[in-house]
């Protein structure tokens, strides 16, 4: 069987490993599969929208006024930086010359055959339609026809053309024409967002109710600001660095407009002085005229592109301002969430200083540290109970706060602990009768549901009791414990000695034959149990007294008392006497060897005797 156990242990653990060595494999290859996947197929755009896409992001951050103004003023800036990019790009774009590979210079040649086809269709369908105007009877037919076919013609060559440049733009051979797509889908975009803010009024976000008078929205405050504080940090990183490259790339732009600015100015001179001397073929001139206004329209580029530079840096800079002051505003709020947070725990320690000092005075005032003072201990031991609980509930509340509707919490909680635990709220409240005036203690003689014996144990729930006889048996510990629920005091009844002498009314019998005269016999012994049992009388009458007096009741004697009773035998003689329960036996010992010798000196003989416990 341990055989069996052990397999069976060792292929649970087999397939655990199995799984977590699964796990490990499939991660790799999941997040290796998805870099090597994003490093091929991801192809950066033609311009970065970082700044606008990062400020967008950060609006659902807001939480206060000063935050929305923030946002708001971020996203102006990176929008207006990124229309900055995208007219530089498109500018940049048009006057850069690059050598076309072989697949595109045919798909350029495609193009313009394409175009000067649907040029030349348009043509002859203006013709025609002129044709057709002054024409008439079969020829103007004819021409109708033809010009019918020349538009279909046209249609053709337009789907040409549409398709050569769909083609030219997947294949990124004008780059021109990818910035204006992506210009196109950022419009569109903005057109979205205006329509969508604009219908849902004022674009002021919902502050998150955190709950700061308790610790744990505190803590989840402070959370979200360090998160929201991260976010801002990398936001003005990301706008100081782009700044830095702007500044870069506008110090050797500025650098080669300086090289070129001669070289320009000279060409320019030299294009002016052939127009004005007339030197020269008209070929020569136009040449030299176009290339003077090419190169100032790229020198005006250029300087148009340093002006770019220099509002986008400034755009850049504005951002890293602003997001360093948001980050201020932050800092302010995280400083005020710690605070709640110090404030929340220095609470919490209060509350359990102030447990554990109660707890200190309760020990003081209540001592119960020995079996006399058992009822005293147990009055301490709820308090304490009573005192934590409170604490508890009280740090819960400061952690988690008091629920929405705690009325209707606390009255449904009530009513359904109240039956749930009826009886063992019946048993606590019965514990406190036990322990009043009326009640029990331990070492008291008692009678519990027909059970009788010496209380060992009382509890806040039950008592325990070491069971013994009833009072006519033997009355003898039988070695049991007995434990009773507490609510036995209230839904029950029980009985126990009203004094501390724990005394009871014991019973013997004798027989005197007929033929023997009863009176002297009787006389003796009632003087004999009289002598036996003054001490415990006079004891008991005194307990009696002191225990009755407050309830104005009478107190009763405790003399001994003789009875007779005839028979055809004889006459029984009952005796009753006040003994203690716990000496029952031995004085009822004692009392029997007394009455044989007495019966002895009397010459009685005695052929059978009988007691009996009232």
């Amino acid at each position: 069987m341990k055989s069996r156990q052990l397999l069976v242990i060792l292929g649970l653990l087999l397939l655990i490993l199995a799984a977590i060595a699964g796990l490990t494999v499939t991660r790799e290859s999941t997040q290796s599969a998805s870099t090597k996947s994003a490093k091929k197929t991801v192809k950066p755009p033609a311009v970065d929208e970082k700044p606008l896409q990062t400020a967008r992001s950060l609006t659902p951050l807001v939480a206060t006024t000063e935050e929305q103004r923030f946002a708001e003023e971020a996203e102006r800036v990176s929008d207006h930086e990124v229309d900055l990019a995208f007219a530089q790009a498109l500018r940049d774009a048009g006057n850069q010359v690059e050598q076309p590979s072989p697949q595109n210079r045919e798909l350029f040649a495609r193009l313009s055959k394409a175009e000067e086809a649907v040029t030349a269709d348009q043509a002859r369908v203006d013709q025609l339609k002129k044709q057709v105007d002054v024409a008439t009877g079969d020829r103007k037919d004819n021409l109708q026809q033809q010009l019918e076919l020349i538009q279909v013609q046209v249609e053709l060559d337009g789907d040409e053309v549409s398709d050569i440049k769909e083609d030219i733009d997947r294949s990124g051979a004008d780059p021109r024409t990818a910035i204006q797509n992506q210009f196109t889908t950022h419009e569109a975009a903005e057109h979205v967002l205006d329509e969508s803010r604009s219908t849902a009024g004022v674009n002021v976000n919902k502050v998150v109710n955190y709950r700061t008078d308790t610790l744990w929205g505190q803590l989840t405050q402070l959370h979200d600001l360090h998160n929201k504080a991260v976010a801002l940090n990398q936001a003005r990183d990301d706008a100081d660095q782009n700044a830095t490259k702007l500044t870069h790339a506008h110090d050797n732009l500025n650098q080669l407009l300086k090289t070129q600015a001669t070289s320009n100015q000279a060409i320019a001179q030299q294009a002016a002085s052939q127009l004005t001397s007339g030197e020269g073929d008209a070929g020569d001139s136009a040449e030299a005229t176009d290339a003077a206004v090419t190169s100032l329209n790229r020198l005006s580029d250029v300087k148009k592109d340093l002006t770019d530079f220099d509002k986008r840096i400034q755009d850049h800079q504005e951002l890293r301002d602003t997001y360093g002051n948001w980050l201020v505003l932050v800092g302010l709020q995280q400083r005020a969430a710690t605070h709640k947070v110090i404030q929340s725990v220095l609470w919490i320690i209060l509350i359990f200083f102030a447990v554990y000092l109660i707890g200190l005075v309760i020990d003081h005032f209540l001592p119960g540290t020995s079996t006399e003072h058992n009822r005293i201990r147990t009055l301490r031991v709820v308090i304490r109970f009573v005192v934590q609980a409170i604490g508890a509930l009280m740090a819960l509340f400061v952690i988690f706060g008091a629920p929405q509707q705690m009325p209707t919490i606390l009255g449904l909680a009530g009513a359904g602990l109240t039956v749930a635990l009826k009886d063992f709220i019946v048993a606590f409240v019965g514990w406190f009768v036990l322990m009043g005036r009326n009640g029990i203690k331990v070492g008291d003689w008692v009678e519990i549901n027909g059970v009788v014996g010496e209380v060992i144990e009382i509890s806040l729930f039950r008592t325990v009791l070491l069971e013994t006889g009833n009072w006519t048996d033997t009355g003898h510990p039988t070695g049991r414990k007995v434990a009773f629920v507490n609510s036995y005091a209230i839904e029950g009844h029980f009985f126990n000695f009203s004094t501390t002498g724990q005394w009871l009314w014991d019973e013997l019998e004798i027989m005197v034959p007929s033929s023997e005269d009863p009176y002297p016999i009787i006389e003796s012994i009632q003087k004999m149990v009289v002598k036996e049992t003054a001490e415990n009388a006079q004891a008991a009458e005194k307990e009696w007294k002191q225990a009755t007096t407050r309830y104005r009741v009478q107190s009763v004697t405790a003399t001994p008392a003789v009875n007779l009773r005839p028979t055809t035998s004889g006459v029984e003689v009952h005796i009753r006497y006040i003994t203690r329960a716990h000496e029952r036996y031995e004085t009822r010992a004692r009392l029997y060897q007394a009455l044989v010798d007495l019966l002895r000196r009397k010459g009685v003989s005695q052929p059978e005797q009988a007691a009996v416990a009232k």
